[in-house]
């Protein structure tokens, strides 16, 4: 791994852009390790940037919309214009062993290749919304070593897509051709987070079809409150296949930061981001030392028992293993 005194040299490597460098530094923050999260901090601390110095878009859709079609397609679009784009893609965990399917560079082979793009595939860990813990982390390590348009991927579409829109600047929903029926099983929630909706495939024989899903999730995002005054959602259609409608959405998303950024709703938003993103750490950092705890440690697997076979609530074992932990009685937890 890293030794704590090639810290500054990996962090002046990492902001001159070197690519190994910067995989090494995402490797730092997602070990768990008490040692190596005190690395990461210190690392963090050293090379993050400030301010607005990218676009972060997070990027979600419905099963077989073609999302790392459309990513890869989106990216070398972007790369053509002098972007740099880095997509931090998230596979889902395997609930048994733990392990992921970190096909992301397999799936977008040509973007892989890009000089100008750099594709990280981490594991979810059973994170919700299948985001990694740590890719907060990794977003301001690309933006430090230079990329300017970070694309974050997601498992899917779910309620937990919410952890997404809560770390990026802009929403695009990914949704296929269809319309109609299909319009009744994309949730209310998701479409909220929206910031920009697309539909894809939108070539050949599906054109048809999908210009008639353009009008019906128009329709449908007339009747709810948009994310932001001064920002109405729009969808769009593209074909990844065919390029068609991709230099469009740039030209939204240009749009996008172009209506909020000068009224400081963009900084706002990155602010209350960051406020959320210290509850969470201080939430998860408890946790973990918690679980360390001699006295949490032993009792804990009394209480999961405990609570396993109903004869103690969960909330009563939450507030025993508080008073264990802060060296107190359980009554006065």
């Amino acid at each position: 791994m890293i030794d704590p005194s090639d810290l500054p040299a990996l962090g002046d490597r990492l902001v001159q852009g070197d690519r190994r460098a910067l995989a090494r530094a995402i490797t730092l923050v997602e070990s768990t390790r008490p040692d190596h999260r005190a690395m990461a901090a210190d690392l963090l601390a050293r090379v993050a940037p400030a301010g607005l110095v990218s676009t972060r878009i997070g990027i979600s859709g419905t099963p077989g919309v073609g999302k790392s079609t459309f990513i890869e397609a989106f990216g070398r679009h972007l790369t053509g214009r002098g972007h740099k784009v880095a997509v931090l893609a998230v596979d889902p965990s395997s609930a048994r062993g733990g392990g992921s399917i970190l096909g992301d560079k397999t799936r977008m082979t040509e973007l892989s290749r890009d000089p100008n793009a750099f594709i990280r595939p981490s594991p979810s860990s059973g994170t919700l919304g299948g985001v990694a813990r740590r890719t907060r982390e990794a977003v301001s390590l690309v933006e430090a070593a230079g990329f300017d348009m970070v694309l974050v991927e997601t498992v899917g579409v779910g309620q937990s897509e919410t952890t997404v829109a809560d770390m990026v600047d802009l929403f695009l929903l990914l949704l296929a051709p269809g319309g109609g029926d299909d319009l009744q099983g994309i949730k209310r929630g998701i479409m909220e987070l929206a910031d920009i909706v697309v539909v894809n495939k939108a070539d050949g024989d599906l054109l048809r079809p999908a210009k008639l899903a353009q009008a019906d999730y128009q329709a449908a995002l007339s009747l709810m409150r948009p994310r932001s005054p001064a920002w109405r959602p729009p969808v769009l259609l593209a074909s990844a296949m065919t390029g068609d409608g991709i230099a469009g959405i740039r030209e939204t998303i240009a749009a996008y930061r172009a209506a909020l950024e000068p009224t400081g709703e963009l900084a706002a938003r990155r602010a209350a981001q960051g406020l959320a993103w210290l509850d969470r750490e201080l939430a998860d950092g408890l946790v973990e030392a918690a679980r360390r705890h001699p006295e949490v440690a032993a009792g804990w697997p009394a209480v999961q028992q405990a609570v396993r076979d109903g004869r103690l609530t969960p909330a009563a074992g939450a507030a025993r293993l508080i008073a264990a932990f802060l060296g107190r009685p359980a009554e006065s937890a």
